[in-house]
């Protein structure tokens, strides 16, 4: 079986390496430790001179629940229009009812608005109310793929609902696990649900080049957040991961 696999990224930098490791697509986002947020202009427009493999973005305008504002979604619908204008592939997006229902109306006007990009409907699916239903939702919305852990933390944990969620989609929509995925698990993952895309961060912690450190100030505020570390795509780890899939 052929598998694909996005890497998710939050720099240029890690995009280039995900493509040398022969990545099939990238998926480009900052604020990773929000869960992914819509990268700057000039991200996008880096990314898509510096790679040739597909290239994803993320139209998430903030982070936090997935309920927008009409400001918000002008936002998106602006965001939309940008990565269309600079050869982007696809976008990544979602929306919510304050219900936890799949905003079907507001999603499919931001889908077709893409055309002919892709869009896949990220994991704001694994906070909707029911998992079933909202499958069904996402497809009527035009969705080409759903991105998405099961609805559990990791999606090691939620295989069984995606195994189930390929068989409902079928034809329909591609089905592609996200959250936790690494060597320890993946092949075991794919083997039990079924899937044939797979998307993935393969990064390492790399330390920063400054000499100078002041230490004591910490300019985001998260707990455990160093500005002198950072984690990026490791070409070796993702290389290793897709020899995996390949022998199975």
């Amino acid at each position: 079986m052929v598998f694909k696999v996005e890497i998710c990224v939050d720099s240029v930098e890690s995009a280039i390496s995900a493509q040398i490791a022969g990545a099939d697509r990238v998926e480009l986002c900052d604020n990773l430790t929000e869960g992914g947020t819509t990268p700057s202009s000039g991200s996008i427009i880096s990314a898509r001179n510096n790679m040739d493999i597909g290239l994803h973005v993320i139209i998430r305008p903030r982070g936090g629940d997935f309920l927008y504002s009409d400001l918000e979604y002008d936002i998106m619908r602006r965001d939309i229009e940008i990565c269309g204008e600079n050869g982007v592939d696809g976008v990544v997006l979602g929306i919510l009812k304050a219900d936890g229902n799949i905003d079907i109306d507001r999603t499919a006007r931001l889908i077709e608005f893409a055309n002919p990009m892709t869009v896949t409907f990220h994991r704001a699916y694994d906070m909707c109310y029911d998992p079933v239903q909202g499958l069904e939702d996402i497809i009527a919305t035009g969705a080409a793929r759903l991105l998405t852990s099961g609805q559990s933390d990791k999606a090691p944990g939620g295989a069984e609902l995606i195994r189930q969620l390929v068989i409902q989609g079928g034809e329909r929509i591609i089905i592609m696990p996200s959250g936790g995925i690494d060597e320890s698990n993946i092949v075991s993952l794919v083997t039990c649900t079924r899937v044939k895309e797979i998307h993935l961060t393969g990064r390492k912690l790399t330390d920063s080049e400054m000499t100078f450190r002041r230490d004591n100030i910490s300019m985001g505020g998260f707990p455990g957040l160093v500005e002198y570390s950072r984690k990026v795509a490791d070409p070796e780890r993702i290389k290793s991961i897709i020899n995996m899939l390949k022998m199975i």
